[in-house]
C-alpha cells in the first residue's frame, strides 16, 4: 500500500477465512491467502479518495504492506524515520477505523528512507492468536491482538545482513503452525519456517541468491501442504512440514514481482513480466499461465497446461473468479482468458493504471487505480 493513508477500501469486505480457533471474518495474508468467501457483497461500485469511503485515518510514516484483518480489528505496517529508522505496526477498529494500539520496532539495519528502496512493504499474517510481522531489515515480531509482545527476532543478524539494492519485498504466508519467509538478496537466500508461537526456526531451505519481490504461498496438493513459489527464473514447491524440494520448474523468465494463486486441485496461475536485462524475452513472454502440479509414481511432476504470448502483468497477480482468469498490468490493460484452455475472451484498457491485484465479488471484478480510483466489470 504506497500511500501513506488506508482508505476504506481495505475495510468494504468482509471476508470468512483463517481463524482456527474462531469463526469470525478475516483477511488473512497477502492477496487474502486462506479467505475463503466474502459475505458482504454490498460494495459500492465505485469509489475514489474523496468518495464512498466508510473512514480514513492517518498513518505513521510511509508504508507498502497491504492491511490484513481478523474480526473488527485491521493491521497494517509502515516505516518512519530518515534512516528508516522505526517500523511501526497499526491497530485499527474496522468499523469506525480508531486507532487501537501501535507498536515499533527500531530497524537493525537503517537506510535512507527513499521510495527506490522498500519501506515495510512485507504483509504481515494474522490468525485467532497473534498477528506477525516482517520488515525487510529481517526484523520480525509476534504480538497479541491487545498488542502485547510475544516473540521478537532479528533474522538478519542470524543469517547476515541482507545485501539487496531496493531492499526485500516478499509477503508472510502461513499454516496452522507456522510463519514462513521468503529472503531473497544479493547473498545467502533462503525459506524459512517460524514457529508462530515462539518464533523459534523449525526448518530452513537454502535457495540461490537472486532478486525477486514475489511472495510465497501455501496450496494444498494432492493431500500435502505445500509452499509454492514463482521467483526469477524458477518456479519451487517445498514440503510445508519438512521444508523438503518436492518439485522445480525452470523453463521460465520475468517472474519477479508476481505471486502463484491457486485455483484449486494442483493448479495455480503464474505471472511474468517484460524480461529483465539478462533474462530470455521469449521465456518472459510464454510464462504467463496455467500450472499443474500432481504425485505421480515417481514423484512429483510440475507442467504447464497452457500459456499465452498475449498476456502480460507488472505487479498486480493474476485471479481466477467462475471458469475465467484476469490479468492486469501497470498501464491498464486486462486481458480475461478462459482458465481451462487459455483462450483471450477480450482485452480492454482501463481509464488508468493498475498496479494492485483485482478482487472478484459475486459477479463483478474490481480493479484499483494508481489514482485511487475504482474500475468494475
Amino acid at each position: 500500500m504506497p500511500n501513506r493513508y488506508m482508505l476504506s477500501l481495505a475495510l468494504a469486505l468482509s471476508l470468512t477465512g483463517f481463524a482456527p480457533a474462531q469463526d469470525v471474518p478475516s483477511w488473512p495474508a497477502f492477496l487474502g491467502q486462506q479467505s475463503q468467501h466474502i459475505q458482504n457483497t454490498a460494495l459500492p461500485l465505485s469509489w475514489t479518495i474523496k468518495e464512498n469511503l466508510l473512514w480514513k485515518t492517518p498513518l505513521v510514516g510511509h508504508g507498502q504492506s497491504s492491511p490484513v484483518a481478523l474480526g473488527n480489528q485491521v493491521y497494517v505496517t509502515s516505516v518512519d524515520g530518515p534512516m528508516k529508522d522505526e517500523f511501526v505496526l497499526t491497530c485499527l477498529q474496522a468499523d469506525t477505523g480508531a486507532v487501537a494500539w501501535t507498536q515499533k520496532i527500531k530497524n537493525s539495519a537503517p537506510v535512507a528512507n527513499s521510495t527506490f528502496v522498500s519501506r515495510a512493504a512485507p504483509t504481515p499474517v494474522v490468525d485467532s492468536d497473534r498477528v506477525v510481522v516482517f520488515y525487510e531489515s529481517g526484523d520480525c515480531a509476534a504480538y497479541s491482538h491487545d498488542g502485547s509482545l510475544i516473540w521478537q527476532r532479528d533474522l538478519g543478524a542470524d543469517l547476515g545482513r541482507f545485501v539487496a539494492e531496493f531492499g526485500l519485498g516478499a509477503s508472510l504466508c502461513q499454516n496452522a503452525q507456522h510463519v514462513f519467509a521468503l529472503i531473497e538478496h544479493d547473498g545467502p537466500s533462503c525459506l524459512l519456517a517460524l514457529n508462530k508461537s515462539t518464533g523459534e526456526t523449525v526448518w530452513k531451505a537454502d535457495r540461490t541468491s537472486r532478486r525477486s519481490w514475489s511472495s510465497p504461498s501455501h496450496f494444498r496438493i494432492d493431500g500435502v501442504d505445500q509452499i509454492v513459489i514463482s521467483s526469477s527464473g524458477s518456479i519451487d514447491g517445498y514440503e510445508a512440514s519438512t521444508g523438503k524440494a518436492l518439485w522445480t520448474y525452470g523453463d521460465v523468465a520475468g517472474n519477479t514481482g508476481v505471486t502463484p494463486m491457486d485455483i484449486g486441485n494442483g493448479t495455480f496461475l503464474v505471472g511474468a513480466a517484460q524480461a529483465r536485462p539478462g533474462e530470455s524475452e521469449a521465456a518472459a513472454k510464454q510464462s504467463n499461465g496455467l500450472m499443474r502440479v500432481a504425485r505421480t509414481a515417481d514423484g512429483w511432476k510440475a507442467e504447464r497446461v497452457w500459456t499465452s504470448d498475449k498476456l502480460s502483468v507488472s505487479w498486480a497477480s493474476p485471479i481466477e473468479h467462475r471458469g475465467l482468469t484476469y490479468w492486469v498490468n501497470r498501464v491498464g490493460v486486462v486481458t480475461c482468458v478462459d482458465a481451462t484452455t487459455g483462450e483471450v475472451r477480450y482485452a480492454e484498457r482501463l481509464a488508468q493504471s493498475c498496479w494492485a491485484t483485482p478482487i472478484a465479488v459475486d459477479n463483478r471484478i474490481y480493479f484499483f487505480g494508481k489514482d485511487g480510483t475504482t474500475t468494475v466489470i
